[in-house]
Parts: C-alpha cells; structure tokens; sequence
C-alpha cells in the first residue's frame, strides 16, 4: 500500500477512546493520592502583551485510566518510558462478558474464548460492565467499582501468560480480583459477602481456592516479572466494541523513571464499507 492509500485509510478509519474522564473527582486507586489541579498564572495576569494560563497538576500515577508498569511490582523491570512503542499498539480483541459477571463473580479463559477468538501475542480488553459504575456514570458507584467488582478464576493469569498477551486491560479497578488485594483486609464485611458467594457455587472458602501466598495480587506479583502488565479503569466507548477484534493502542507519558502511567487507550476498526 503506497502512502496515500495508507493516509486515505487512517483517515476514514472507525476510532473508539477507551478511556475514563479524567478530573480532580477521579478515585485514584483506595489509599492512592488523588489528583490535585490549580491555576499558577491567567491570562489576566500579564504585565506585557497577551498572558496564558498554566497549571500544576499533583497525583499519583494510579487515576482514572492507567496503565500499572513493571516496576509498579517488580524493581527490577522496566520503567513505563523505556518500553518500546510497539509493546503498546496491536491487534487485539474486546471481550464484553458483563452479562455473565456480577459482584465478586470470577471470569476464567473459557468465558473469554467463548465470546471471541483470542490470538497468542494479542492485547486483550475485558469489559467487566463495572465502567457502569465508574465516578463519571449515572450509576456511579465507587464501592462496587473498587471492593466488589469481579475478577480473574485460579487459572487466568496461567492462560495470559501461554498466550503471550500483550497486555491486558479491565474496565473495572484492578485486574486482581480485590479480594486478592489488600482491599480483602480493609473491607472484612465484603470479605464476607464474597466468601459466602464463592462457597456457594464452588463448595470452596477463599483461600482453599486462592492460597494467598500464590494469589496475593497474583496479576501484578507472578505477570510483571514476565513483562505482561495490565491497564486498569478503561471505560469511554467500551460498550460499542463488544466481541470485537479491532487495532488497539495505549499512550502512556514517555516518563524514564514512572512505575506507571496516567493513558490514552484507543481502539481502531476499518471504515465501514
């Protein structure tokens, strides 16, 4: 395809932005600085000429859409800023399973692979349908986006990894499934809640199906190491690419020294015919 082939079908191309509204309302991630934003100077306030405004924004790297680096969990990995461009764009697939999930509920392969085929080296986007209770929706709901939202079964992250992805990304608040973090600590009567509904339909406590000293934040702990990171909080038009196969891409900051990074996550699909 010679260039202006290429140029004239990028620019008819059908772009979806997965990414969640970013504002000083954002939750980071419970316990994580949110982000703060002020005015240092206004048009208004120039002595010669015409002004401009400018700001300084303070947060941690852990609000709204992001994308969880390396060295987030793993010292000695890479940095967001030195990972080469092409690990961030590719192939890949949005699988929408959030009429088969609910509070706490578990997804395994075969929940994805049913909905859509997955290729060995694709980036993976899992629409939970808890961007519904993202801080930006009607329906907000910031318990059930962060404490309640479902999660990865026992052999997910084994699955990820012989399938070689790419990356993941999760419309929800992590891509462990929070009683498999320190949230389980912080909020012992959802604990609770999460443990009677796993009981019920596997006949398991817990911890006899996730030992904590394999799962414990098994996502992060056992996939960073084997440079698989994730995104977390995606949403935007994640509802209109539901099954789909699409180009996608993640623009984290070129930072050299960030664990990781606030991002732009879109989705790309040839025009219609």
């Amino acid at each position: 395809m010679d260039t202006d082939k290429f140029l004239e079908l990028m620019g008819s191309a059908r772009v979806f932005d997965l990414t969640q509204p970013l504002s000083i309302h954002t939750p980071p991630w419970p316990s994580y600085m949110p982000m703060g934003l002020q005015y240092f100077k206004r048009v208004a306030g120039a002595h010669m000429g015409q002004g401009a405004s400018g700001q300084i924004v303070t947060t941690s790297n852990h609000v709204g859409t992001h994308m969880d680096g390396e060295i987030h969990f793993h010292p000695s990995g890479r940095p967001i800023g030195k990972v080469p461009l092409n690990e961030w764009y590719g192939p890949g697939v949005i699988v929408d399973i959030s009429k088969d999930v609910g509070d706490y509920d578990l997804y395994d392969p075969e929940m994805i692979t049913s909905k859509v085929e997955v290729q060995r080296g694709d980036i993976l986007i899992i629409n939970t349908g808890y961007h519904r209770y993202a801080w930006d929706q009607k329906g907000s709901d910031e318990i059930r986006y962060f404490v309640k939202h479902p999660g990865p079964g026992p052999d997910f992250h084994k699955w990820a990894l012989k399938m070689k992805l790419k990356w993941i990304g999760v419309d929800c608040g992590s891509a462990d499934h929070p009683m498999n973090t320190i949230i389980r600590q912080w909020h012992p009567a959802r604990f609770v809640e999460a443990e009677q509904k796993l009981f019920k339909r596997y006949g398991k406590k817990w911890d006899e199906m996730f030992p904590q000293d394999e799962y414990y934040q098994v996502m992060h702990i056992k996939l960073f190491p084997k440079r698989l990171v994730h995104a977390e909080n995606l949403g935007g038009e994640i509802d209109r690419l539901k099954n789909t196969r699409a180009w996608i891409g993640a623009f984290p900051l070129r930072g050299i020294e960030l664990e990781s990074s606030m991002c732009r996550i879109l989705a790309m699909l040839p025009p219609k015919s």
